[in-house]
């Protein structure tokens, strides 16, 4: 299975700016890191070429159960997830869970930051 182009760099940071209010910053080992509200939602792990995010409870649990995705390293414990482009994912599932991860993020900023980004009910 060839890996889906979300996990080229290019396509990642293009695809993350496009979301409301995110931000991108290279981070670690020059890894892509997407953020909103200064929260991390979404990155590109450089090294392994994996895509990590943060997913609901039940997507955890579920996804960690498919190859190609497992619990991803410092981050598990706040329900992220580690998917590497052998993942039987399409990339279509992929960016609905990038999205999902962002609107998660967003829901657990405070009133007042999501009115500072001008994020309205729409991204929750």
């Amino acid at each position: 299975m060839t890996p889906d182009a979300i996990f080229s760099r290019a396509t990642f940071e293009a695809f993350v700016l496009a979301l409301p209010a995110a931000t991108l910053v290279r981070q670690w080992r020059d890894d892509s890191v997407a953020k909103v509200g200064g929260k991390i939602f979404f990155l590109l792990d450089k090294d392994d070429g994996e895509i990590w995010l943060k997913v609901s409870e039940l997507g955890f649990t579920m996804m960690t159960e498919l190859p190609g995705i497992r619990p991803a390293p410092y981050f598990a414990r706040a329900g992220w997830v580690a998917i590497a482009p052998t993942s039987p994912l399409t990339g279509a599932e992929i960016r609905a869970y990038i999205v999902d991860a962002h609107r998660l993020v967003v829901g657990k900023l405070s009133r007042r930051v999501r009115a500072e980004l001008a994020l309205d009910q729409e991204c929750l």
